[in-house]
């Protein structure tokens, strides 16, 4: 699986929401996610509700993914976005 591939299955799934994901072997990836769905929800909240986009590919195709969460505004702030 890309980095491509996944990015495009999370913002599929979380409506509005921005994914940038990078992997150096296709396996294990790291991932910056930007959605309006994660305003008022729990760090462990955002990162289940990604993990649950991805399925069965998680543990199979994505072997690792360490994620980066945040609502727009949270990413505004960092003066990322």
């Amino acid at each position: 699986m890309t980095p491509h591939e996944v990015a495009a299955i999370i913002e599929a799934a979380l409506n509005g929401s921005q994914a940038m994901v990078t992997s150096e072997d296709n396996v294990h990836f790291e991932a910056i996610v930007i959605a309006p769905a994660f305003v008022g929800k729990k760090p462990i909240q955002r990162h289940q509700m990604v993990y649950s986009t991805l399925g069965a590919a998680v543990g199979h195709e994505i072997h690792a993914l360490a994620l980066q969460v945040f609502t727009p505004d949270e990413y505004a702030r960092q003066g990322r976005g």
